[in-house]
Formats: C-alpha cells, sequence, structure tokens
C-alpha cells in the first residue's frame, strides 16, 4: 500500500527508503534543493546530521492509491513550536515518481486556538 510506502519513506532510515521507494529518474519540487532525487537524498542525509534530535510526528495521511499527502508536525528544536509540513507523493509502479513538500512555521501567539493539527 502506498500510504505505508510514503509514510516508512517520512520516518525510515533516508538510503533505505530511497532504495526501496523511490523511481530515481523522478522529480520533487523542493525549492532548496537542485533537481533530482540524488540531490534531495543527499539535502536529507546532510540535516539528519545537522538536527539528529529532530522528532517528526505524523498526524494524518490522505489520498488514494497514486497521490498520497502525509500532513505532520516537524520539531527541530524541542524549546520551538516547530513547523507543519505536508510531504504530497505520486507514486507510478509502485515506486514515488513525484514529490512535493510544503512546511509553515508553527506561531506561539497563534489567535487560532484550534492549532495547526
Amino acid at each position: 500500500m502506498n500510504k505505508d510506502k510514503a509514510i516508512h519513506f517520512l520516518e525510515g532510515k533516508i538510503s533505505e527508503a530511497y532504495e526501496l521507494y523511490v523511481d530515481a529518474n523522478g522529480r520533487h519540487h523542493n525549492m532548496y534543493t537542485p533537481a533530482g532525487f540524488a540531490n534531495l537524498q543527499e539535502g536529507m542525509q546532510a540535516a539528519e546530521e545537522q538536527t539528529p534530535n529532530k522528532q517528526f510526528k505524523i498526524k494524518n495521511v490522505f489520498g488514494g492509491d497514486e497521490l498520497i499527502a502525509v500532513h505532520s508536525h516537524l520539531i527541530i528544536n524541542p524549546s520551538e513550536p516547530g513547523m507543519a509540513t505536508v510531504h504530497m507523493f505520486r507514486f507510478e509502479n509502485g515506486k514515488i515518481i513525484e514529490m512535493w513538500d510544503i512546511a509553515q512555521s508553527i506561531s506561539s501567539d497563534s489567535p487560532n486556538s484550534d492549532g495547526p493539527f
């Protein structure tokens, strides 16, 4: 099931996740990383090394078979509220062929009592 693959991609070991779930010929749309999944993998590994204590908490998973969205809480520094993130995946033949990611900083003084989750 592609929902499980998307979750494991985000929570698992980066090199294993790429090997198992990513079509290397696919595309990602992270605006801070050069094109190509190899570049995104390298960036993810560097971020993992720089923030080994980060917390990633999945809140919701949406979608059918081909398109999956994962809504999460990313905490890089435990003394800060973190970010609300959405990772969107397009699967083809059981592999991630395209990926988007969006993040919004969580404000500790937001007027919305419902919060981001």
